[in-house]
């Protein structure tokens, strides 16, 4: 138990929500949706009105842009460019 209370004392600050991260996670979310164009079976599914993918890869994308877009806003706000 006290580790674990150690590991919450050292959590690094992490940056306050405004414009420039919110351009960063969309930004990644749009590239991932572009990708999952890409995969074998885009189609599986319900199909979305407007966009060339089903509703569950569309979630999926949607999941893994913010995924990469927090990795993204951590590792510029680590080095100090954020």
């Amino acid at each position: 138990m006290s580790s674990l209370l150690l590991a919450a004392t050292s959590v690094p600050a992490t940056p306050a929500w405004n414009p420039t991260v919110a351009i960063i996670i969309s930004l990644s979310s749009v590239v991932a949706l572009l990708l999952s164009t890409r995969i074998e079976y885009p189609n599986v599914g319900p199909k979305l009105p407007g966009l060339p993918v089903s509703g569950t890869t569309f979630l999926a994308a949607m999941a893994f842009g913010h995924i990469i877009g927090v990795g993204i806003v951590l590792g510029l706000t680590n080095i100090g460019r954020l």
